[in-house]
């Protein structure tokens, strides 16, 4: 294998780049199209991709193939292989073996979008003008488009395809772009049951809505006619029968099964009595076949006769068993349970295609729920929801065309790579999102005590095990910020946060500027701590002899004399490590002699009885832990403003396996942040949050820590 990710036949499989390629797309090397391709027609070779290789773990990884595929190029297949076949169309896309359905019903209604399309399917693909064995496909993956690319070796029984495959026989598109995405996926078992709209936003970087048609809006039609002249994806399903797989109803229609919508029209009607318009849908079946509606509007059905034929040419109607069909808005409602729309993104439509058309405005963050920092899980869990990351958005604008003055904002949350573990046993985590209005719109991250006094302003359709969740809103102007979270908390996972809105919108994550919050109150000694204070001084002096200083160890012996004795804090304590109490000499050490003088020690002792105080107050159990959830809130009241990445790495640092900090711990973390911000601050004269260490200064303030 060449460090470029790729092989070749015979000769130059162990060939390597002078360049290290390092980065991945969703865990497979990136591979160049053009270097591959230039390499292959030099060396008269045909690509053969090591990163999907033609073994059975590409196909299934749960089990052994309920037979033996072999592995082959269209031309073995057919005599003229073609890559497209008089252009592409939904037509192109039948369902093989593999129950991926969903991804045949995206692929059908991408084919609708021609532009799309040709991003997703570059054209200028053949299997005669510099034919290499190789074909590309593109992707939004996950925040970014991504180019996929794989060889032409495709699986085959008894010489036929396999799975996806083209009414054309010698038409290879559907089936090359099947296993492009298999790949990204992992393996084609990989791609067994999913959601149409999954695909769709991939083909289009696109936020994807999802409808309960049971419950549907009253304004159900209007917002399918606005997603149509958008461009919009859309695909419809009927719950499936528990008792049986993809079976057929009597209208003809198929439970547990996708499919496409490929129109959304007001159509003429005219009668010798009246005329008028008629919400219509058309639909399709990615069988390709005579699996279609049977009702109203159905293929040769009387109403047809309704129609004006200039309307009929109009909106290309055929009556063929293609699988394809058309209803009337209240039969689809009244029949289908459920909707998927995939919005199209900013991006997703150039100047000249907008015609009049509405272009979303976008915004997008990546974020990740760690387990421990900010895995809070849903609202159930107050203790820990509050820690999850947060996000302010702020509508400044009410949409043109409506009278209530209010904005339209999508949500979609977007969890990251979650298919293509599932060989490593990980499903999809159950996911949403709360919304909550925000009076002030410089506030920091919003901690407990808001959430308990204040009720969310919305939240997304549900908690559910989907790749993405998304919800449609309507709300005032204002600012809100908006919570992603797990259902449950401690659960490790990356994500995408999307905002759609008709107007322009500022959205940014809320988190505070690390640094130490000036003139904090440090509450009086009680008469216990006077005590104390008296003995320190006694002890200090005593063990520090003629020059009034001491080092780490003299510390730590002072030290360990008040805070293991008993009755000075109420859990139990071994004492400060040596390792602590440098730190500490170094905290107050200017002159870099590894020694305190008297006064520097009683600067230490009061931030030590300030720390101990707050360690108290949030240690509720007397157990001598904190959980790290709580750690954010006790460097707070410590003095400490922590931004979300700092924080993040404090908790990673200090806290235990099992997600606690143990006082000694949370000494030692202040220290060592008071030291670092003070070192920083000495070389930030300006305050302008940049300072320029040289190599030796940096070693000194991180070894002096």
């Amino acid at each position: 294998m060449s460090e470029y990710g790729y092989s070749y036949h015979r000769s130059i499989g162990g060939r390597h780049s002078r360049r290290e390629e390092k980065d991945l797309i969703s865990g497979i090397r990136k591979q160049h199209y053009d270097e591959i391709r230039e390499h292959c027609l030099a060396e008269e070779e045909l690509f053969e991709d090591p990163e999907f290789p033609t073994e059975d773990s590409s196909i299934f990884y749960s089990q052994a193939p309920p037979r033996e595929f072999e592995w082959k190029r269209p031309h073995e297949i057919c005599d003229n292989p073609v890559f497209i076949a008089d252009g592409a169309s939904r037509f192109d896309v039948q369902q093989g073996e593999l129950g991926d359905c969903w991804l045949l019903a995206a692929i059908a209604s991408l084919t609708v979008n021609q532009r799309l399309f040709a991003k997703v399917v570059p054209p200028d693909q053949s299997f005669q003008d510099g034919y290499c064995g190789m074909f590309r496909f593109h992707f939004w993956r996950q925040g970014e488009w991504v180019e996929v690319v794989v060889d032409d070796r495709l699986p085959t029984y008894y010489g036929q395809l396999t799975f996806m495959h083209s009414v054309d026989k010698n038409e290879f598109w559907s089936a090359l772009l099947e296993k492009a995405y298999a790949k990204l996926e992992g393996s084609y078992e990989s791609l067994k049951g999913g959601s149409t709209c999954e695909a769709m936003v991939d083909f289009t970087g696109g936020v994807s809505e999802f409808f309960d048609l049971k419950k549907a809006p009253p304004n159900m039609f209007s917002i399918m006619l606005k997603a149509s002249q958008r461009g919009s994806l859309m695909g419809c399903s009927i719950d499936a029968d528990p008792n049986e797989l993809e079976a057929r109803v009597d209208n003809g229609l198929v439970m547990g099964h996708a499919y496409s919508i490929t129109s959304v029209i007001l159509m003429d009607i005219e009668t010798p009595s009246m005329s008028g318009k008629i919400p219509m849908v058309r639909i399709r079946n990615p069988w390709g076949n005579e699996a279609e509606w049977k009702g109203r509007w159905s293929d040769q059905s009387r109403e047809w006769s309704l129609i004006p034929d200039s309307q009929k040419k109009a909106i290309g109607l055929t009556f063929d068993d293609d699988g394809e069909f058309w209803m009337s808005f209240d039969d689809f409602r009244g029949n289908f349970e459920k909707l998927e729309i995939c919005n199209l993104g900013p991006d997703s439509l150039e100047e000249d295609e907008l015609d009049g058309k509405k272009r979303w405005e976008g915004h997008t963050e990546n974020g990740e729920w760690i387990p421990r920092v900010n895995a809070g899980g849903c609202r159930n869990y107050l203790d820990t929801f509050w820690t999850n990351p947060q996000y302010r958005v702020t509508l400044t604008d009410p949409d043109d065309d409506d009278d209530d003055d209010l904005c339209t904002m999508l949500v979609g949350i977007l969890q990251k790579d979650r298919r293509k573990k599932r060989k490593e046993g990980l499903d999809m985590l159950t996911i949403g999102y709360v919304i909550y209005k925000l009076d002030d719109e410089g506030h920091g991250p919003l901690d407990i005590k808001y959430f308990k006094y204040h009720a969310s302003s919305a939240k997304s359709p549900s908690f559910i095990n989907l790749r993405e969740v998304c919800g449609r809103h309507k709300l005032a102007p204002g600012t809100y910020v908006i919570i992603p979270s797990t259902f449950e908390p401690h659960q490790k996972g990356d994500y995408l946060l999307r905002i759609f809105t008709e107007k322009a919108n500022q959205t940014n994550e809320m988190d505070e500027e690390t640094g130490i919050i000036e003139d904090q109150e440090i509450p009086p000694p009680t008469e216990e701590e006077q005590e104390q204070e008296q003995a320190l001084k006694a002890s200090f002096r005593r063990v520090a002899g003629d020059d009034m200083e001491i080092d780490a160890y003299e510390l730590r012996d002072i030290l360990n004399t008040v805070f293991t004795r008993d009755g000075s804090i109420e859990f139990s304590f071994d004492g400060f490590s040596l390792d602590t109490c440098r730190s500490m000499v170094a905290m107050h050490d200017g002159d870099l002699s590894g020694k305190l003088g008297f006064d520097e020690f009683k600067v230490l002792w009061r931030d030590l009885r300030r720390w101990k105080g707050v360690f108290r107050e949030y240690d509720r159990d007397k157990s001598g832990k904190l959980s790290s959830y709580e750690l954010r809130s006790a460097l707070h009241a410590s003095g400490f403003r922590l931004s979300n990445r700092t924080f993040s790495a404090l908790v990673m640092r200090y806290s235990s396996k099992d997600g606690n900090v143990e006082f000694g711990d949370f000494i030692l973390c202040a220290i060592r942040m008071k030291t670092m911000l003070a070192s920083f601050k000495n070389i930030d004269e300006e305050n302008s949050g940049h300072a320029a260490f040289d190599l030796d200064g940096f070693i000194q303030t991180v070894m002096y820590s």
